[in-house]
């Protein structure tokens, strides 16, 4: 299956079940806007994966997924940082300091992290190398794509609604002056915490989300939740951004009456729910 071309014609979720349904064997190579991965398969079945220069080693992994504690990984990384994985794995098992399913355990969570990350992206280019696997050194796993594809289209579904329910990221938040209304009395995430941190008419949500580390579906999100629990409204931005906290990014240029007319709208249907 010769396959490559653009994610604005080819989903990863449709990408994911055109490999499922051919039960293909290869390595599928995705570089988005801002970053790159790289999806391995065997038969069909998710066998590993890759984000940019992230570190993919056992060891890592393993730390990641709190199955080794710090000192133990530096030690690791210290004493048998040229051992391949699969002997490393086999050194771990007979030390008992983790057990063959911790290890599996480990790996596919890693894999799903990965795909979980990409399913928003909207942009960038895809190509699919038949029979390229890592190389032998590296441990494989076996994860049945069907219950990743029905997330993915949960997803790509959810990522949909919050594009209608705030079309534009150029937009500024300020808190409801509702009698009642008190940040104190209600329970938010530390992800929400950090962004209500930056609410101000002086910064976008885009600024925001710049600031905050979070992409474009994950600030939608956390908006649409705040908006829905009426603590912010919509608002024009005021003036420019804050450079000391928000820094980087200006506010693009945009027409003043096309910009009051799309927020009046927003807020009307957002009032309306």
């Amino acid at each position: 299956m010769a396959l490559k071309g653009n994610l604005r014609d080819f989903s990863i979720t449709q990408l994911l079940n055109l490999i499922h349904i051919a039960r293909k064997t290869g390595t599928l190579f995705v570089e988005g806007a801002s970053e790159k991965a790289l999806l391995s398969f065997k038969e069909g079945k998710l066998a590993f994966a890759q984000v940019g220069q992230e570190d993919t080693r056992l060891a890592s992994i393993l730390y990641k997924g709190k199955k080794l504690s710090a000192a133990q990984h530096n030690a690791i990384q210290t004493r048998a940082g040229n051992m391949s994985d699969k002997e490393l794995g086999l050194l771990l098992i007979n030390a008992r300091i983790v057990s063959q399913q911790d290890i599996i355990n480990c790996i596919q969570q890693n894999c799903l992290n990965v795909v979980n990350r990409i399913f928003s992206w909207g942009e960038g280019l895809f190509r699919f190398d038949n029979d390229s696997l890592p190389g032998d050194d590296r441990i494989l796993v076996r994860i049945n794509l069907e219950n990743i594809i029905l997330e993915g289209s949960r997803r790509l579904k959810e990522q949909e609604q919050l594009q209608d329910e705030i079309p534009s990221l150029d937009i500024a938040l300020k808190f409801t002056e509702r009698p009642g209304t008190n940040l104190r009395n209600v329970n938010l995430s530390v992800d929400e915490w950090k962004v209500v941190s930056y609410i101000n008419p002086k910064n976008t949500i885009r600024q925001i989300a710049q600031a905050s580390r979070k992409n474009d579906v994950e600030i939608r999100r956390i908006v649409y939740g705040l908006l829905q629990a009426g603590l912010v409204e919509f608002t024009r931005p005021a003036g420019k951004p804050v450079t000391a906290s928000l820094g980087r990014v200006p506010p693009p240029k945009v027409n003043k009456e096309e910009q009051k007319s799309l927020i009046n709208r927003i807020i009307s249907r957002i009032r309306t729910l």
